[in-house]
């Protein structure tokens, strides 16, 4: 994959601050080609990306010891694939974002982001035995329409989203809130292992960067971000999957429910959905805008 003089500059920053394309923005309009982001005071830095002179001045220590690594080869090394906003295998939607990734890294085929439809399968990370079910009627069709199946690779729904687009035939992108030398939850170690040689393991975080809280709410827009349909399993009405519906809602993503009982507190966001006016998600037709079962 081919990489330009400024995307390896900008790998260099990113690295070293690991920050969305809008914090950049100061930064690229005084530098456009970041020629001369390595050789900036401290007290440019604070002014340009918004940082107090304690933070600057450690940034540009960072900068400083690592500018000179040749990123591309390093993460070639490790089969991770760069992809920054300028790379024609960015996605465009992404784009479109308030606060889009800077920089994307991927392992394993990156080609499944230029497939035109996706859809984000999400739920609780306790989903019951009712989100399998619901899982397993809603993506076969999906699959068998080539669709992707986006998510976060959590335990609970995320997972089964994940494992069900594998046991179908189809493709899935696993959308990480952490770099890919680090595995969280462990009981995913299989699928990590399965999409990051035959499907999509995506980050906008470097490899180093560790799992951490505030990381995960953020990878949700990237979820919503990359997916055309967004279709929730089981959720309480406050949580991190309500958080990625959200986001979608913000940018007219088509939203989808798995209705559920009346007394279940996972079946609570999914049912508020559906009042407030989401589709009904009963199976993988209904999804695709067809009555139940496929049938006419």
């Amino acid at each position: 994959m081919e990489i330009k003089d400024f995307e390896e500059r900008l790998l260099a920053l990113h690295y070293a601050f690991p920050a969305p394309l809008n914090r950049l923005d100061r930064l690229l309009a005084a530098d456009p080609e970041l020629e001369a982001a390595g050789r900036m005071r401290a007290s440019e830095l604070a002014f340009l990306l918004d940082l107090d002179m304690e933070r600057a001045k450690l940034l540009q220590s960072r900068i400083a010891r690592q500018a000179d690594p040749p990123y591309t080869d390093m993460y070639a090394a490790r089969s991770i694939i760069p992809i920054p906003y300028t790379h024609p295998l960015y996605p465009t939607s992404l784009k479109r974002l308030i606060d889009p990734p800077a920089v994307l890294y991927a392992a394993g085929d990156p080609t499944i982001l230029s497939i035109p439809k996706k859809a984000a399968v999400i739920g609780s990370r306790r989903a019951t035995s009712y989100s399998r079910q619901a899982i397993s009627l809603i993506v076969p069709p999906l699959v068998g329409e080539g669709i992707p199946i986006v998510s976060g690779l959590a335990k609970g729904a995320d997972a089964m989203a994940h494992d069900a687009a594998i046991r179908y035939g189809g493709r899935t992108i696993a959308v990480l809130g952490h770099g890919l030398f680090h595995r969280y939850p462990k009981e995913n170690n299989a699928l990590y292992e399965v999409i990051g040689k035959e499907h999509l393991l995506l980050t906008e975080y470097p490899p180093y960067a560790g799992p951490k809280k505030w990381q995960f709410p953020m990878r949700n827009r990237i979820i919503s971000g990359l997916s055309d349909i967004v279709i929730v399993t089981e959720a309480a009405s406050k949580s991190g999957t309500m958080s990625t519906i959200d986001h979608a809602l913000e940018h007219g993503k088509d939203i989808q429910a798995v209705p559920g009982p009346v007394n279940s507190p996972l079946s609570a966001g999914p049912n508020r959905l559906i009042l407030e006016g989401a589709t009904p998600a009963l199976d993988g037709h209904t999804v695709l805008g067809g009555p139940p079962g496929g049938g006419t």
